[in-house]
């Protein structure tokens, strides 16, 4: 299944998307198609619907959790070094990330091919975190987007039923994203780890627990 075909037939159809082909340099190769939110809809649509693949089956959804990251780079500059122009070492550091991301496995059970992978990405990480629910077009997303609501936060819009799947309504913060802190008031741990039972007798010493 060629993606550069199906993002050049998606062009093609929906007007104004913007699309971009994400490498992937591990063994499996299997390189993903990025889409903006506000087309990614009518771009899913088009795929399950009216392209030639018709991929009428979503197997699998996941979230990413991109923070931001300083990345150092070096690059030669020209700079007058005891009034002689010289190539100098520079380093250059720039920032990438800030946002989340889902990401879909989409197959055709009619033509047995697939996976083609389409991922979407919020604006950041805090306030501006909506993306388009693909439920309504695949029954299968609805308890993976809800499970991606819970743990990174992302919040699904057009879900029909969006709500904490695995952590209790009201529980503040998201535990898959990368910044998350576990607490350290635990009651209970089934299986007991030094480390847990140190930080909760901290806790309940500070508490006036102890």
């Amino acid at each position: 299944m060629n993606l550069e075909a199906i993002k050049s037939e998606i062009e093609a159809n929906v007007p104004g998307c913007q699309l971009e082909i994400i490498p992937n340099t591990s063994p499996s190769a299997q390189h993903s198609l990025l889409v903006d939110s506000a087309h990614a809809l009518t771009v899913a649509s088009f795929l399950r619907d009216g392209a030639t693949v018709r991929l009428d089956y979503c197997s699998n959804v996941t979230g990413i959790d991109w923070p931001v990251k300083e990345v150092s780079t070096k690059t030669k500059v020209k700079k007058i070094v005891d009034g002689v122009e010289k190539d100098v070492d520079e380093v250059v550091k720039t920032q990438t990330g800030g946002y989340l991301e889902a990401v879909y496995h989409l197959y055709s059970m009619e033509q047995r091919q697939g996976p083609v992978i389409l991922r979407m990405r919020t604006e950041d990480r805090t306030d501006r975190v909506h993306l388009p629910s693909f439920t309504p077009l695949w029954r299968s997303a609805d308890f993976q987007e809800r499970e991606i609501f819970d743990l990174f936060g992302i919040i699904f819009d057009g879900h029909p039923d969006l709500r904490r799947l695995l952590m209790w309504e009201g529980f503040v913060d998201h535990p898959m994203r990368r910044d998350y802190v576990d607490p350290d008031d635990y009651e209970y741990e089934p299986t007991a780890h030094d480390e847990v039972l140190k930080r909760a007798r901290e806790h309940q010493s500070a508490e006036g627990g102890l």
